[in-house]
């Protein structure tokens, strides 16, 4: 077994079929000044080509994962129109006397190189759009027009060193078992169109392989656990079988209880939210019986693209959500941004602890222009559903009370211009800082409703940063301290009367669930891929003995005491049920 990083869940079992690597080798072509002219126009004609190419392949694409994560391939053209790219082709062509080819080349490299040097995932994930989008070019200026074919006549694992969303679009859907990369990351294009595929990932092998993986290998892969088996054995093979067989029938029968009221045993409410990044998700949020939306990341819209978008666009992705919940409450989360988010056309400067920097409200309040086109959005789009709005990271009183007044002129530019919107729309803060927390109750007092973020909460908590592999084990949310500050939270939501929800990850960890119940929460937003799950325990919890195990729970010393107790309980008195 070889551990990787799980991109996305499911368990895929097959022959690999393995991409070769899309690296060109060719010798150093000077040309003549005379023939600039020609080179350059060999340039333009290719970037024409590739343009084509790019925008086919997103209408085609459109039809698998959805007209928002189609706009992976806006990303993409932007960098054939981008000037300081092109200025650098061009620049080595004119006064290098380079074919075009080598000119393009060098610019990949350059610009690849930069970027890979950067100790940041996410500009990691440009470097490798640069070198789809620069080889991509290549090939029409060198004239190959080679594929590499994957097999029709049965389903494959597909694996490859890294791969691009351009490769990934190419390939036939009901074909691709799963994938396996070398390289790669969880928030790259590649990664998000692996989930609207629903098709399992495993990536971050670099390092792990003992040999390379060769066509024909027998593969097994669980995009849940991020793990690896090359040419098992039987016993392995008949037990992913029978896993794969068994979460499938799980699965399948979980379907039974989506428009099943989400009550325990003693009747108690929890509404089942869920956290989604783009509209094309909305319909697995009705398949699976949410709810409504607890969380909209609407960053997503203004990320893989060369501008920020105008209001009018944003205004019809939220229209669209909402109409298509028919009623059912939507959160909209205002942009959200710094720390490991981050926007190629909005440069931020470099600070040496980003996630306690400028980032989500603190760069609303301060770039005004941003945060009232975002509004402006949200409240035309109230006109049409259930729409909420949520602010992120508030640490204080006085930041409310800014965002709020921004909205109110907001309100009253759109009533001057006639346009209809919520005048009362309910208006809503994260708690993801513990100073919020601690304030909790002079927070509720000025807002509709709060919602605990738990991953920052947790590691601002716990000074832990998760994604760091030297303390990444510390990062707890079951910690002592953790649970104390929660129930302060969702007591001084029940103090001023507002409702408390959960959108964290914690909220779709079946193991919280007794504590949830027994602290009260009647909201949890989840992923909608692990809903139904929540669901399926929740059916079988009762609340009144959670809330005798939480009183348990707070007097504890250490986590492992928590989570002793939480296990106990599930045994003997069968707090929660199901597989």
């Amino acid at each position: 077994m070889i551990r990787g990083v799980g991109a996305s869940s499911g368990i895929a079992m097959g022959q690999a079929f393995v991409i070769p690597t899309w690296e060109w080798d060719f010798p150093e072509k000077m040309i003549d000044v005379t023939d600039l002219a020609y080179e350059f126009e060999r340039l333009y004609d290719g970037i024409r080509h590739s343009k084509d190419e790019l925008e086919l392949i997103k209408q085609e694409i459109k039809e698998v994962v959805g007209q928002e994560q189609a706009y992976i391939f806006d990303a993409h053209l932007a960098i054939l129109e981008d000037p300081i790219f092109m200025n650098e082709i061009q620049g080595i062509i004119e006064l290098q006397y380079k074919a075009a080819e080598v000119a393009v080349k060098e610019v990949i490299d350059k610009f690849v190189g930069m970027f890979n040097l950067i100790d940041d995932e996410y500009m990691k994930e440009r470097a490798l759009d640069i070198k789809d989008v620069g080889n991509r070019l290549l090939k029409h200026l060198l004239g190959d027009t080679s594929t590499t074919v994957p097999p029709i006549d049965h389903p494959y694992i597909l694996v490859a060193k890294e791969l691009t969303p351009s490769q990934l679009a190419h390939l036939d859907p009901t074909n691709v078992l799963g994938l396996l990369t070398i390289l790669g990351g969880t928030h790259s294009h590649v990664s998000i169109m692996a989930r609207a595929m629903s098709v399992p990932y495993v990536l971050g092998l670099e390092g792990k392989l003992l040999r390379p993986i060769q066509n024909g290998d027998f593969l097994i892969i669980d995009g849940q656990e991020g793990t690896l088996y090359i040419n098992p054995d039987k016993i392995t093979i008949e037990r992913y079988q029978a896993r794969k067989k068994n979460w499938l029938e799980f699965k399948e029968s979980l379907q039974e209880i989506a428009d099943v009221a989400p009550l325990t045993l003693d009747r108690s409410l929890v509404n089942l939210h869920a956290n989604i990044n783009s509209v094309m998700e909305i319909d697995q949020v009705l398949r699976n019986g949410a709810s409504g939306v607890g969380l909209f990341r609407t960053e997503y819209l203004y990320m893989d693209r060369d501008s920020l978008p105008s209001e009018d666009e944003q205004f019809e992705v939220y229209r669209h959500a909402a109409m298509q919940l028919k009623g059912r409450p939507i959160v909209i989360r205002t942009l959200d941004i710094g720390g490991d988010k981050k926007l190629d056309y909005m440069p931020l400067a470099k600070e040496d602890n980003p996630f306690l920097g400028y980032r989500a409200i603190r760069i609303s309040l301060d770039r005004t222009d941003l945060f009232m086109t975002q509004l402006r959005a949200i409240l035309r789009a109230s006109h049409y559903g259930n729409v909420k709005i949520m602010y992120p990271m508030v640490t204080s009183i006085e930041e409310v009370r800014q965002a709020k007044a921004h909205l109110e002129k907001a309100k009253l530019e759109l009533s001057t211009l006639g346009v209809p919107f919520n005048a009362n729309i309910e208006v809503g803060l994260t708690i993801e800082v513990p100073a919020a927390a601690i304030i909790a109750d002079v927070l509720a007092s000025e807002v509709n409703f709060m919602s605990i973020g738990t991953n920052d909460l947790v590691q601002y908590v716990l000074a832990v940063d998760r994604m760091n592999e030297n303390i990444a084990h510390l990062y707890n949310p079951f910690h002592p301290a953790v649970i104390r500050l929660l129930k302060l939270v969702i007591d001084a939501g029940k103090r001023v009367g507002i409702p408390v929800g959960v959108c964290g990850e914690m909220a779709g960890d079946i193991r919280a669930l007794p504590i949830w119940l027994g602290l009260g929460i009647e909201e949890l937003s989840i992923s909608v891929q692990t809903l139904l799950q929540v669901k399926h325990r929740l059916l079988s919890s009762d609340a009144a003995t959670c809330k005798a195990l939480v009183d348990r729970i707070l007097i504890c010393k250490t986590s492992d005491e928590i989570l002793e107790l939480i296990a106990q309980t599930e045994q003997t008195e069968s707090i929660v049920g199901g597989n």
